[in-house]
Parts: C-alpha cells; sequence; structure tokens
C-alpha cells in the first residue's frame, strides 16, 4: 500500500472571519477559512481548498484585477503572494502588524495595504507595470489620526479614500496633481465601515457603523486633472539664462516643455524663478478647478431595521455600475438600496447574529455573506430570490466521522448537536438533521447506504433516512442514558449502543426499534463497541475505562463474555477488515492487538513518543512532562488490513505496519498557531516573577482609560462565556473504504488526505527496453497488447491513458485475452478510476464491462475489492449526474416536440390554402374561358 497522501480538501468549515472575495467572472467565491483558503466554484457546483497554509489565520485577502494574484495577510501581519494559476506561494513578507484592509487598484498596477494609522501603497508586479519583485513600495501616507478601517481606489486609480476609527475619511492621490489637496470629510461620529467611488466620476458614498450614509459629490471632473511637473535642475536653470546655450531655445520667455507620460499632449509653461525651478501651465491655472466635495445627502439606515432595538452597521459593499448598495446589520440582516435615491430594493435576515463579511460579483446579480459567529457562508440571487449557496458548518468542534460504503459521502456529527452529511466529490453539505439537543457522540454508516444512525449525550440513538431525508426511527433506553458510542452488525439489523454514565450495552432491533437485550459486566463508562465485519459472526466486542475488553455474541440473550484485561483504560476498539483481530487503544499511549479467535494479544506498538507534544499556553508544566498524559483515541484499519491509522490528543497522525509494529508515516495535520498547543515552547517573554500573563484574565479599558470591574448586567449575552483558544485534536479518523484516501475531524474541520499518485515514480517489473518511444512504436505497429503491457509497467498515468485510448473498442476484448490475471487488474483499476474525469464514459464501461465478463472467472482470486468500490462509488457519481440532466431535458424535448408538431400543423394549413388557391385560379380560368 502507498503512503504518499497529500492534503486535498477542507469540509466542515465554510467561513470563519475576514473579507469574501469573487473572482474575475463573478462565478467563484474565494473565502479565508482559518490558515486556509477555500475557493467555491458556483457554476460547476465544487469546492477546492488551495495547498497553502498560514502559521496564523487569515484576515485580510485581495484578489488582482485578472485573477492571476491572490494576496492572504494573516492575523500577524505576514503576507503571502499566491499565485492562483499554480497554487503556490510565490513570496512572503512582513507588515510586522496586523492589517486592516489591502486591495488592488482597478488598472491593476498598485495595491495598498492600510496597518494602524498609515497606507501603504505597493507596485504590483506583472507585465502592465514591468516590476517582478511582489513588494515594492511606491508611497506611504502617514497623516492618520487613528487606525484605518477601509481603504477604496477610485475607477481610474487615481485618487484613494482611506475610512478611519476616527469617523473620518481622507482622499490621497497617487501623482502629484495642482488642483488636488488631500482632503478631510466630516460627518459621521463612528468607525467608517466603507467608502465607495463611483463609476466614472469622483462622487462617492460613505458609511459608518451607527447606521448613516453620506453621498459627497465631486467638483472635479477625471479629465480635469493637472499634473504638477518635478522641478527643474539647478544647473538647467542657470544655463536658461545664456542665450548661447543651445539646448533650450527661448521665444518671448517661452519654451515648449514635454509632459510625464501620463498625459501625450505638449503644453505651453512659463519658468517662475521664484518657485525654485516649479513649472507651471499657464494655459489651465487661469481657468483650473479645484477638487472640492459637498455632501447632496445624508441618512440613517437603522431606521430599516427595528426601532425597538439598537443595532449597528457591520458589512457593507457597492456596485458601481448598476449602483446598487448592500449593508449588513449586527442583527443578521441585510438590506439592498438603490442610489442616490437610497429606495430600498429587498430585504432578508438570514441569521441571529451579525454579519461579517459581503460582496458583489462584477454582474451584480449575486451576493456573497459570511457569518463568522455562525461558521455560515450564503450567496444570494436577489432578482430571483433564490440561494446559490448556502452551507454551514459545524457550530463547535466535530466529534466523530464515517465514510459510506463507496466512499462517496461523509457523515459528521459535532458538539452542536446536528448530524451532516457531506459529499467528499464537491465538497458540499447535502443535509443536515437537527433532531438531537446535546452532543453528537458517535455516528454510523448503514452496510446498505439507505440511513445513518447516531448517538448523542441527550440520550437517544436516532436513524434517519438517506432517501426523504427524516428521522424514521429513535431509540432510546429504560432509563435515561448518555450514549457514547454505536455499532451496527453486517446485516443492518442489530445496533448497540453503550452508556457513559450507566456501564451498560443496549441491543436494538433496526427493523421493530424494540430493546432486545442489555449486556451488563463493565464497572465504567464503554468507550467504544465495535461487531466483527465477518458476515458469519454476530461477535462484538467492547472497551470501557475499567481496563477490560469485553467479548459478546449478539445472538445469545444471557450475558456471557470473555474478558481481556487491558494495562490502561481502554479508549478505542476496532475490528480488521476480515474480523480476525482486534485493536485497542489504551490511556498509556499503546496500541494493542489481540487474536480473536484466541484472545492472545498478537502484537503492541507504543504511540506515546509518536504522538508529539505540544505546550498550551496555560500549562504549568514542561511539553516533555505534557506528553506523558496523550494517547490515542481514534483507530482504524487500512483495506487490506496491514497497516492502521491513529490520532488522538494531538497534531500528529499516524500510519504503523501492524506485523514489524513500525511506524510508516507521520502526518502533521496542521500549522496554525492560532489554536493552542500547537508549538512545543511557550513564549517567555509573557512569563514574569508574578507567574504566566495568559492566565490573567483581560479587562476591557473605558474611553477615558481608568481600568474598572465590569459591573454585571452591563453586557449582553451568555455571561459564562470565556475567551480561549480551542487546542488542536484529531476527535475522529477513518480510512476510506476505496484506500484512496482518509479522513480526520479535527479542530479545525473535517481535513481529506487524498493519495497523490502523479508525485512519486512508481514503476512495476520495468526494464530498460520499455522507454516512451517504445511504446509509440508498438501502436504504431498495432501490436496493442504490448504496448498495453509496457506502459502499465512504466506506470505513468499520461502513458497508460494514451494507450487504452488509441486501441479501438473492437478490439478490446482481443487485447484483453492475452494479458495475465496481474496486468489485468492493474487495467481494471485505472479504467475505474478514469471514470471519475472522463469524458469517453461509454468507452471505459466498455473496458470495464469486458473484464467482468470474460475476465471475470480469472481475477475473482484477486483482492479486488477497493477496486470495486472505486468503480461503483465513479459510476453512481456519473450517473447522478446524468439523470439531473436527463431529468431537465425531458421538459425541453417535449417542449420541442411539442413546437415541432405546431410548426408541421402551420405548414400543411400553408399547403392547403395554397392549394386552394391554385384551385380557385383554375376555375377562374375556365369560367373566364
Amino acid at each position: 500500500m502507498k503512503y504518499t497522501f497529500q492534503f486535498s480538501n477542507l469540509l466542515g468549515t465554510v467561513y470563519q472571519k475576514g473579507n469574501l472575495i469573487f473572482s474575475s467572472d463573478g462565478t467563484t467565491v474565494i473565502s479565508p477559512v482559518g490558515n486556509r483558503i477555500t475557493v467555491y466554484d458556483l457554476k460547476n457546483n465544487k469546492s477546492l481548498t488551495l495547498p497553502v497554509e498560514s502559521r496564523y489565520n487569515y484576515n485580510s485577502m485581495a484578489l488582482s484585477p485578472n485573477g492571476y494574484i491572490l494576496i492572504a495577510v494573516n492575523e500577524e501581519g505576514e503576507a503571502h503572494f499566491i499565485s492562483m494559476i499554480s497554487k503556490m506561494v510565490i513570496q512572503k513578507y512582513r507588515f510586522k502588524g496586523r492589517i486592516s484592509s489591502i486591495h488592488f487598484s482597478p488598472d491593476g498596477n498598485y495595491f495598498a495595504v492600510s496597518k494602524a494609522l498609515n497606507v501603504y501603497v505597493f507596485i504590483a508586479p506583472g507585465l502592465q507595470s514591468g516590476e517582478y519583485n511582489p513588494f515594492v513600495m511606491e508611497r506611504v501616507f502617514t497623516e492618520g489620526k487613528d487606525d484605518t478601517s477601509c481603504i477604496e481606489w477610485s475607477f481610474d486609480s487615481k485618487l484613494l479614500a482611506v475610512g478611519s476609527k476616527d469617523s473620518s475619511i481622507r482622499l490621497y492621490s497617487l501623482n502629484k496633481w495642482i488642483n488636488v489637496n488631500r482632503c478631510t470629510f466630516p460627518g459621521h461620529s463612528n468607525v467608517i465601515v466603507g467608502c465607495y467611488f463611483e463609476k466614472d466620476n469622483y462622487d462617492f458614498t460613505t458609511i459608518s457603523r451607527e447606521g448613516y450614509l453620506c453621498i459627497w459629490e465631486c467638483s472635479v471632473e477625471y479629465d480635469n486633472f493637472v499634473l504638477n511637473e518635478a522641478p527643474l535642475k539647478k544647473s538647467k536653470l542657470m544655463d536658461i539664462g545664456h542665450e548661447e546655450e543651445e539646448d533650450v531655445h527661448l521665444e518671448k520667455g517661452l519654451h515648449r516643455t514635454r509632459r510625464t507620460e501620463e498625459t501625450t499632449e505638449l503644453s505651453l509653461t512659463k519658468i517662475d524663478p521664484d518657485k525654485k525651478g516649479m513649472k507651471t501651465d499657464i494655459s489651465k491655472t487661469g481657468n483650473m478647478k479645484k477638487l472640492q466635495y459637498r455632501r447632496l445627502g445624508r441618512h440613517y439606515l437603522a431606521d430599516h431595521v427595528t426601532k425597538n432595538e439598537k443595532v449597528t452597521l457591520t458589512a457593507a459593499a457597492y456596485h458601481a455600475q448598476h449602483r446598487i448598495l448592500v449593508v449588513g446589520f449586527s442583527v443578521g440582516a441585510f438590506f439592498l438600496y438603490e442610489l442616490p435615491s437610497v429606495n430600498v430594493i429587498h430585504s432578508l435576515s438570514i441569521v441571529n447574529q451579525h454579519i461579517s463579511a459581503i460582496s458583489i460579483n462584477c454582474t451584480g446579480d449575486w451576493i456573497a455573506l459570511g457569518c463568522a459567529e455562525a461558521g455560515q457562508l450564503l450567496v444570494w440571487e436577489w432578482q430571483s430570490e433564490t440561494y446559490v449557496l448556502k452551507q454551514q458548518g459545524h457550530g463547535s468542534n466535530m466529534t466523530c466521522l464515517a465514510y459510506n460504503p463507496n466512499g462517496q459521502y461523509i457523515v459528521t456529527g459535532g458538539h452542536d448537536g446536528k448530524v451532516k452529511l457531506w459529499n467528499s466529490v464537491n465538497g458540499f453539505c447535502t443535509v443536515t438533521f437537527q433532531e438531537h439537543v446535546s452532543s453528537i457522540s458517535d455516528v454510523l454508516f448503514s452496510r446498505n447506504q439507505m440511513f445513518v444512525v447516531s448517538a448523542s449525550l441527550d440520550g437517544t440513538v436516532r436513524a434517519y433516512d438517506l432517501t426523504r431525508y427524516r428521522n424514521f426511527k429513535t431509540f432510546t433506553s429504560p432509563k435515561p442514558v448518555q450514549f457514547s458510542c454505536i455499532a451496527l452488525d453486517t446485516s443492518d439489523g442489530l445496533l448497540a449502543a453503550g452508556g457513559q454514565d450507566v456501564f451498560e450495552i443496549y441491543l436494538w432491533c433496526v427493523k421493530l426499534g424494540s430493546l432486545l437485550e442489555i449486556l451488563s459486566g463493565h464497572e465504567g463508562p464503554v468507550a467504544s463497541i465495535a461487531f466483527s465485519p465477518n458476515p458469519t459472526s454476530t461477535a462484538l466486542a467492547s472497551v470501557s475505562w475499567d481496563k477490560t475488553l469485553k467479548l459478546w455474541n449478539a445472538i445469545e440473550i444471557s450475558s456471557i463474555h470473555e474478558t481481556i484485561q487491558l494495562n490502561a483504560d481502554a479508549l478505542n476498539v476496532v475490528y480488521r477488515p476480515d474480523g480476525e483481530e482486534i485493536a485497542v487503544a489504551t490511556l498509556d499511549g499503546q496500541i494493542s492487538f489481540f487474536d480473536c479467535k484466541s484472545s492472545m494479544q498478537t502484537g503492541n506498538i507504543e504511540g506515546r513518543t509518536d504522538l508529539g507534544s505540544g505546550r498550551s499556553d496555560t500549562d504549568l508544566i514542561t511539553a516533555k512532562r505534557s506528553k506523558e498524559g496523550k494517547a490515542f483515541t481514534s483507530l482504524f484499519y487500512s483495506a487490506d488490513g496491514t497497516c492502521i491509522i491513529a490520532g488522538g490528543q494531538s497534531k500528529n497522525v499516524c500510519i504503523y505496519n501492524i506485523q514489524e509494529c513500525l511506524l510508516l508515516k507521520k502526518f502533521e495535520i496542521t500549522q496554525n498557531r492560532s489554536l493552542n498547543a500547537v508549538n512545543d515552547f511557550t513564549n517567555r517573554r509573557k512569563v514574569t516573577e508574578f507567574g504566566n500573563l495568559n492566565l490573567v484574565e483581560m479587562r476591557e479599558e473605558n474611553e477615558g482609560g481608568n481600568v474598572s470591574m465590569r459591573l454585571p448586567g452591563t453586557r449582553k449575552g451568555d455571561m459564562a462565556s470565556r475567551s480561549m483558544e480551542s487546542e488542536i485534536r484529531v476527535f475522529s479518523l477513518q480510512f476510506s473504504p476505496t484506500g484512496q484516501a482518509w479522513a480526520a475531524a479535527t479542530t479545525e474541520g473535517l481535513l481529506i488526505y487524498s493519495l497523490d499518485t502523479g508525485a512519486v515514480f512508481d514503476p512495476f517489473h520495468l526494464d530498460t527496453g520499455i522507454t516512451p518511444e517504445a511504446i509509440r512504436n508498438a501502436l504504431r505497429i498495432k501490436d496493442y497488447s504490448k504496448a498495453l503491457v509496457m506502459a502499465l509497467k512504466l506506470n505513468e498515468i499520461l502513458q497508460i491513458r494514451y494507450v487504452v485510448e488509441s486501441i479501438p473498442h473492437h478490439d478490446i476484448s482481443l487485447t484483453l485475452a492475452v494479458l495475465s490475471n496481474i496486468y489485468v487488474e492493474k487495467v481494471m483499476k485505472f479504467a475505474a478510476a478514469e471514470l471519475e474525469i472522463t469524458k469517453h464514459l461509454q468507452f471505459y464501461l466498455i473496458w470495464i464491462e469486458t473484464i467482468l465478463t470474460e475476465q471475470g472467472v480469472g481475477i475473482r482470486t484477486l483482492p479486488l475489492l477497493s477496486i470495486l468500490l472505486i468503480l461503483h462509488k465513479n459510476i453512481r457519481r456519473r450517473y447522478d449526474d446524468l439523470s439531473k440532466m436527463c431529468d431537465f431535458n425531458q421538459y425541453t424535448m417535449k417542449y420541442l416536440k411539442r413546437i415541432r408538431k405546431w410548426n408541421l400543423v402551420e405548414q400543411l394549413i400553408t399547403l392547403e390554402e395554397m392549394e386552394l388557391g391554385h384551385h380557385q385560379m383554375l376555375l377562374e380560368e375556365i369560367d373566364a374561358n
């Protein structure tokens, strides 16, 4: 088995904080998800998490106008210059402080960054600017009195508006214009949320957090700016006074000078010796207009929300072409306004928490809304009033996950009491079940893929129908029990659940919903249970905190069982796929293996050293000491049963070889320092003689600067809530049934790691005569079987695809007839994988049908389970896509048939009219004769 797993996608978390960005074509939304970035393709209904990871959470992003460059800045001010073509970080830059916003200029030549009181303007790299260093500073504006909150470029990139927390807006110009001075706009009394220029002029609109909207009109048009030329050198000024100078032509005190690259016209200028060589345009100074603004109106937008409760405006976005303004409030409502009349076009309330980010696509049809507290991302089409995208992750940490038998879907449960079904192909949540009222402890997929079972601490076990998406059965116990784990047998007829506060195992009949048996014997909370995957066996294994492993027979009605004593409290138990071996994870960091028939221990893995350390900011002990209390909490066997994957109270996930008890691969799932217990060492600057400063509760300061106690009842919300960083943990993990991926439910979300087949050159029985040229020569002489064998030995996807698609469909049977079984298996595996992405669907189905019908007897002894699961998953996916297309097209076909029928009727009527007219003409001729 290969272990070149690479991070492929992040599910379960769709938005955390920061700004949202639409792509240049308006069909893709880019969302910051912790220390990663997820791209949602709304046109193809797919999501992709970029293989870029920051050391801290991202909070600000900007996309270049051509869509090729993405600049993402994290909480600590570290900027990543990302290529959207290669999906890689090109360069990093440290701003050494928190960044409030970043924006590209509309022409793509510059990008502005606001940090604290200052605004920095950099030259954007590319062919337009001729600059290839991503961070070359052009200008710095340092006139702010308080931290900046927003920045916005004018339509021609000449002016830059900067909003600040001191309720003022400042206007800067990148170049030096004679009739443009730096302006400051009053009129607000709170933090500026947004300032937006119009499409073809310098009029702009400002919005503050208190809900006031001001509309400003500019006195200068975009073509009335006069450039202030650079001063002449002193040597040239001295030379101008001499008549014998040949380079300067004087005529009555006038001469011609060339303008800068900003304009191609020549203007007459007069030299004024009193101004130290500054040149002034005398042709325009007489009627030159100074840049001035006047306020046309001031509107209070919060009145449209509610008049009973004080609300704040938290986010805004503006579409200059259609003059549509979208604002979001702290109560979860957003409004669409038409400017400059400020008429309400549309309003909607989506959540109870405040809206954190708003963005509008280039066409003005879709509005993206992000809510950080709820972890929700919406894309709303306001004209048709429909959701283009509606995704929300778990409100808190995930606790468990389970793959369906073909690996296409993943079901997860969380502390928020929700059960979510995720599509592993496109990364979207399909359905959410909210019947539980407490934390979900375990979830399972049925073998027939018809229903999902979940256990909760609310004392119920619920079964959900995946056809009608409803809770069709609820299993309860005679007395209230907090269920900590569940298991289904291979026939999906028996359901078992273990108690956390009552140390018993409950057994139900799934079909009838009746309680069959209560298995007693454990003296501590039941941590995990598992049915044997062997179809002929009804064995049930359970582990508990009482340091025992018990083997039960679910068919027997008595509580007779076999007990195996363990060295420490047991945390998890799992069966090998063939049902002959059991693996148990214990509190001392060990993984023990037992034979199911003899109940003898066959192996042991010491994994505490592999878990790694990690010191929390509030720990009073060292990381080395903290490692002694860590252990694996989740185990799962690989598809072939030779390896086991383990994760727990650490950022590391380990894969072990069972026979050799060796560590094969260790994955570090995150580098996010925004989470706790990621670093091995704490910051010594926060350790003082009075103790660790992280243990000190920080209080807010009043406006006067005096520190005071917060009075009871003065703060709304949950008084029991505490601001604390989450510690990185792996709560549950599982291999995909196809063996091509594995998933882990972590603090950051649901991480998917897939096999990267293109990263490793892995030939099969390769010799010196097998080359790409030899493969092409074999195809040229139509020796298809030899070319296919050589391509399979070379084991390169592109070569195999080229050979397979070069073989005519009528020669497939003859080509496969001369291959050995091992090569037929590899061809079947390749064809099954290609069904996911290929456009030649029928061609590859012919290959698979030929293998199964003509070569099925020879390959039935080979281990084909994983290949068949991949085949079933991809065929099911293509079937779903085609069925939707056919269902949609059947109405179109009916319409076209009816239109064709109407056209035929019209043609017949026209022919009859022509024939009647011809007969009438003949009759008139006969009468005339």
